[in-house]
């Protein structure tokens, strides 16, 4: 996947020219990509469009101008951008009774710790590598959302297209499975292409 760099960032008075489309188009894209497992838990796979989208909507709502502070948000949010044979999910844990927030949290806790979350393609089963430091088992706290890489090997990237891909969840107190619509396969399967 093509890198991110300071020269695709819009300035301010351009991006405001475009902005309205850019939303339209991403959130169509993010509406193919997004995947809801179980009761709390939804997946959007980032790929380069949604990542410089959030790049722009940052410098937009903190009105950054400065090239280096761009070259900040770049750096910051180009983590999120795949790897050649990988796919990036931002994982949501989505609570919408705020009485329910905190045990829903607590119930969760190590999810992102262990290999709880996986991807299946076909027989293929690949677990989700976690970005660190969004958790803290020994204080009890977990992040509402979090980062989650799948390398997926090349046997895999071959039968990507044709064979069934679904998000497992496998963790004491979750247990879900979501078979990934065609549309969504398609649309990660031209990511690791």
């Amino acid at each position: 996947m093509k890198s991110i760099s300071v020269s695709d960032v819009l300035n301010l008075y351009e991006y405001e020219k475009v902005r309205d489309a850019r939303r339209r188009e991403v959130i169509e894209l993010k509406a193919r990509r997004r995947v809801q497992v179980g009761r709390y838990l939804s997946f959007v796979f980032e790929n380069r469009a949604t990542v410089l989208f959030q790049i722009q909507e940052m410098c937009r709502a903190e009105r950054i101008v400065d090239e280096d502070k761009i070259a900040d948000e770049v750096d910051v949010y180009s983590s999120l951008l795949p790897d050649p044979g990988e796919l990036v999910a931002t994982m949501m844990i989505e609570i919408t009774e705020p009485s329910e927030i905190k045990p829903v949290l607590d119930k969760l806790l190590g999810i992102d710790t262990r290999d709880y979350v996986r991807l299946e393609v076909g027989t293929h089963r690949i677990p989700g590598v976690f970005e660190t430091g969004r958790s803290d088992e020994e204080r009890g706290k977990l992040s509402a959302v979090h980062f989650v890489r799948f390398a997926v090997p090349p046997e895999a990237r071959r039968i990507f297209r044709d064979a069934e891909v679904a998000i497992v969840v496998e963790h004491p107190n979750e247990r879900a499975r979501t078979v990934l619509s065609g549309a969504t396969t398609q649309s990660l399967a031209d990511d690791l292409a």
